[in-house]
């Protein structure tokens, strides 16, 4: 599956969020990349301007591709309830995204690449599809083999990561529960949903 492996602080400079984690350059340089830096005028930003930018940032923060992000908008408009927070459920409700989330991965990448390789299940069952969408009840376990990978490892003893009322981990048994599709209030991201929906509906 392709996915982006470009340089990720320059991205994470366009939007002026550490989108792809934190970012010891971006703290250092938090302004837009280019040969004049902050010193450059920026044009207004028109309408499509703001709801395009939306939609890209939203792309690279979980690591879709186009076709990917747009089947996962149909699928939301299709559903009941607001279209723009059902988008962030299915999400957030990713395999790659949990895994991140529970911290058995340093970032979306990771959790992708660690699910690829089988490194991960569900429900006691490999599941090797970065895209699976979990269901409430759901539990999200690493393989017994897997469980002193290093990148594993070292990422569990971090914890640096937000605790989120949805998914709750048991460090014994090295899994994590889906307790629930998130709410709104709890996505801790910085997206404003409704851009997405404004450029779809176009």
């Amino acid at each position: 599956m392709a996915r982006y492996i470009g340089p990720r602080t320059k991205v994470a400079r366009k939007f002026g969020e550490p989108i792809f984690g934190p970012d010891k350059y971006l703290e250092r340089k938090n302004y837009p990349p280019g040969q004049h830096g902050q010193n450059k005028k920026r044009r207004k930003v028109s309408e499509y301007g703001l709801q395009l930018r939306e939609k890209v940032k939203v792309k690279y923060l979980y690591g879709l591709l186009e076709r990917q992000f747009k089947n996962a908008f149909e699928r939301a408009s299709r559903s009941k309830g607001v279209t723009g927070e059902v988008l962030l459920q299915i999400l957030e409700s990713r395999l790659d995204n949990t895994v991140y989330r529970l911290g058995i991965a340093p970032s979306r990448a990771a959790a992708r690449q660690l699910v690829s390789h089988r490194h991960i299940t569900v429900n006691g069952k490999v599941v090797n599809i970065p895209s699976y969408q979990l269901k409430p009840g759901d539990i999200v376990g690493v393989r017994e083999k897997s469980k002193s990978l290093e990148v594993i490892v070292n990422s569990l003893s971090d914890r640096r990561y937000q605790k989120v009322p949805w998914l709750e981990w048991d460090e014994n048994l090295m899994a994590g529960k889906f307790m629930s599709v998130p709410q709104r209030a709890d996505i801790p991201e910085n997206i404003n949903e409704q851009l997405i929906v404004e450029l779809y509906s176009k």
